[in-house]
């Protein structure tokens, strides 16, 4: 499975970004999707992470209420809808899927992975 997440940008302080995740294979449908972010100097971390089906989205405490995961398996593509963004939401993104229906936050259950896409927050 290639994944290439794309939509992010340089936006203020309290705007919204919708970043994609789209796949190369149909098969993507039956796999859990997590979104990471790496900030500049800064460990990945997990941001949040949607089932194969849509359902038991998940999010990192920092994001919770601000940012909101969701599938469309008939385009092959995950989104990660960010709004109220903060300056320390600045990071390289990154879409990555498991090789299971379900997943957890822990990057090492994810197998296969974009390539990062940048969103910038300015204050």
């Amino acid at each position: 499975v290639q994944l290439q997440a794309y939509g992010g940008g340089f936006v203020q302080a309290g705007d919204s970004l919708r970043l994609s995740c789209a796949a190369s294979r149909r098969t993507f449908s039956n796999n859990a999707v997590g979104w990471f972010r790496q900030a500049p100097g800064k460990e990945r971390e997990f941001v949040a992470r949607i089932s194969w089906n849509g359902g038991q989205p998940s999010y990192a405490d920092s994001v919770k209420g601000r940012f909101a995961i969701s599938r469309d398996n008939a385009k092959n593509t995950v989104y990660l809808q960010m709004n109220s963004l903060r300056p320390e939401d600045t990071a390289v993104y990154y879409c990555a899927a498991a090789t299971s229906a379900y997943s957890g936050p822990s990057s090492a259950s994810y197998k296969y992975w974009g390539q990062g896409t940048l969103v910038t927050v300015s204050s």
